[in-house]
């Protein structure tokens, strides 16, 4: 690389005149703001008057996007630049935006009744806690929206599944307050409000237990016995066996046959509970 010595200002204002000393060439170097920034040893202002040039977007336009939530790689990707030329700038937004962050968990959450005294930051670990989720791996941010004011939101993983909740974050005495912006906001402020019943579930008759195996579980013995089947037909009369046979007596044509003998007020006769467990026949009747 060739040294050269500055010889004077050009005749048009605009540029700097300097010679090779070795061959006496001369040349011409536009006196503008990076040459400015050289002479000065301003290394910040070069690489911003680098990235001006090489991209429409401004250091400051840069800043805006990052405090607005975007990250270094998506600004660096919108602006055309490698991302080491745009941390330079995001650094001091990023500072900003965790700074924030870490504020609105100090802040109290606005309910219907007024301001809660815990902060959000106790209540969010709470409902954590109550869900039987790890709250040390929720990860906080902030940023501003089109309003112009704070947004804080968390980021947590259940499962296989990436959840996200959001609050307005406005600033003020004894930490500011916070108000939800979203169904998973709301959910982590009442982590109790939403829990529902446990719901019972019809079982199949297949799945019921018996009285047979119930008993063979506890050792003990079983008789089989006939249980009547609630969906019959509960007129029907449940037939009797008679201990002897009767005798057959002379049919007399003219003495009438008796009538069958019936519960009482007409019902049919049923057996008691004790004779169909135990399968003993009824001698009631």
């Amino acid at each position: 690389m060739r040294a050269l010595r500055v010889v004077g200002l050009h005749e048009d204002g605009k540029s700097i005149v300097c010679e090779d000393p070795a061959r006496r060439e001369r040349f011409l170097l536009p006196a503008d703001e990076r040459l400015r920034a050289a002479a000065r040893g301003d290394i910040t202002r070069l690489g911003q008057i680098e990235i001006e040039l090489e991209s429409q977007m401004r250091p400051r336009e840069i800043q805006a996007r990052i405090r607005a939530g975007e990250s270094v790689e998506q600004v660096a990707t919108s602006a055309g630049v490698p991302a080491q030329r745009v941390e330079r700038f995001a650094y001091p937004v990023l500072l900003e935006r965790s700074r924030t962050a870490d504020l609105a968990q100090q802040a109290h959450p606005v309910r219907e009744d007024g301001p809660d005294v815990r902060t959000l930051g106790e209540v969010v670990h709470y409902a954590f806690g109550v869900r039987g989720q790890d709250y040390t791996q929720a990860v906080w941010d902030s940023w501003k929206g089109d309003d112009g004011k704070w947004v804080v939101g968390l980021r947590w993983q259940a499962g296989r599944s990436d959840n996200a909740a959001h609050w307005a974050f406005s600033p003020g005495a004894h930490g500011g307050t916070v108000t939800a912006l979203d169904e998973p906001a709301e959910d982590l402020l009442n982590p109790n409000a939403h829990r529902q019943p446990r719901t019972l579930r019809a079982v199949s008759e297949d799945a019921q237990p018996t009285l047979e195996s119930s008993l063979e579980e506890s050792g003990g013995s079983v008789t089989e016995a006939p249980i009547p089947d609630p969906q019959d037909d509960d007129t029907r009369e449940i037939p009797r066996v008679p201990a002897e046979e009767p005798a057959e007596e002379p049919v007399d044509e003219a003495k009438p046959e008796p009538a069958r003998a019936k519960g009482k007020k007409n019902h049919p006769i049923v057996p008691s509970w004790e004779d169909v467990l135990l399968g003993v026949r009824s001698q009631r009747g």
